[in-house]
């Protein structure tokens, strides 16, 4: 029935709108048959609490937002899948709405803002920009869990994976493959975002734990994320004389790009060049080669996150707690296992 309202259920049972509220609420203080009674109606009626009728009764919207820089990343676009998923299938009963920041600070700042205004009851925030001060300060009372590796207030929950041990694995993969002059794509032309730092540092790492010396002239930078970005940047470190046996990729995107550079240019992968991605992203399996990438457990981090977050909503205000969730190598075509 279309248009029922809290009123119409509690006219329905022969009660009061408080007492139809309680039960919505599961208040303890309702007796078995009036409870019964007004769940027969809400079945009967087919009554179903909008947004702001749930949060008069409860304090509560039962959503939460998902906030992070580009919609169109497919990491971002997978992840926001499983949060939906996780969070439908827990039993809370929250649905997650997503926020687009365009990786801007004012974006961010909007994001905070609009959050904070009751319009959810708490936000998974990956921030690009945005300090740590920034956030302790602005977040007030919005509970709130951040992703990734940016840095984080000792007050503020936070997931991510280990980026330096990642990277690290991800560059001594490739050593073992007997490749000696290993570059690093993707990362930022200008200020290095802190995702990108983890991973320069891990790969860093990879090297001096394979006994190879880092060459500053094996950082190969990207104007910007993505495929063509990644393959022109690829495509002109080729083309200016610079040569390389493997390849460490900030991310798929980059990984995908520099197959494109090399194909172009009659390069093979692997037996030219090794390659590993990041961030398994679904046609990571379908590229040829298929792609040697590092799959952070986004399902343990979706998890993970939830059940923080849910934790600070219902009233834990304890310090805050940084989690790592797991990552793997999954091993493809573009760099095999060593033999």
């Amino acid at each position: 029935m279309a248009g029922v309202r809290l009123q119409d259920v509690a006219d329905h049972a022969g009660v009061s709108v408080k007492t139809v509220s309680n039960v919505i609420r599961n208040h303890p203080y309702v007796s078995d048959g009036v409870r019964a009674r007004v769940r027969a109606a809400i079945t009967e009626l087919g009554y179903r609490p909008n947004a702001l009728g749930r949060q008069l009764a409860t304090g509560r919207t039962g959503l939460l937002a998902l906030a992070f820089a580009d919609v169109r990343l497919p990491y971002f676009s997978e992840l926001a899948n499983l949060v939906a998923v996780t969070a439908a299938s827990s039993g809370t009963g929250y649905r997650v709405l997503l926020e687009e920041t365009t990786g801007t600070l004012d974006g961010e700042r909007a994001v905070v803002n609009a959050s904070e205004a009751g319009l959810v009851d708490g936000m998974l925030f990956q921030p690009a920009v945005m300090s740590s001060r920034e956030i302790a300060e602005r977040h007030g009372d919005l509970p709130i869990v951040l992703l990734g590796e940016g840095a984080a207030p000792l007050t503020v929950d936070r997931v991510m994976i280990d980026n330096i041990a990642a990277a690290t694995a991800a560059t001594t993969h490739v050593a073992r493959l007997g490749r000696t002059r290993i570059a690093f794509l993707g990362h930022e032309t200008s200020q290095l975002t802190e995702t990108s730092r983890q991973r320069i540092v891990g790969y860093q790492q990879g090297l001096e734990q394979a006994n190879l010396l880092p060459d500053p002239a094996l950082l190969i930078p990207t104007p910007e994320t993505g495929v063509l970005s990644a393959s022109l940047a690829v495509g002109a470190a080729l083309d200016s004389g610079l040569r390389f046996d493997g390849l460490v990729c900030r991310d798929d995107l980059a990984a995908i790009g520099a197959i494109r550079a090399f194909n172009e240019r009659r390069i093979s992968s692997p037996d030219d060049v090794a390659i590993v991605g990041w961030d398994n992203i679904s046609f990571a399996a379908t590229t040829y080669p298929s792609l040697t990438t590092i799959a952070p457990d986004t399902v343990s981090l979706a998890r993970i996150a939830l059940e923080m977050l849910v934790e600070r909503i219902e009233g834990y205000d304890g310090m805050g707690r940084h989690r790592l969730a797991p990552f793997d190598l999954v091993v493809r075509e573009s760099a095999p296992s060593a033999e």
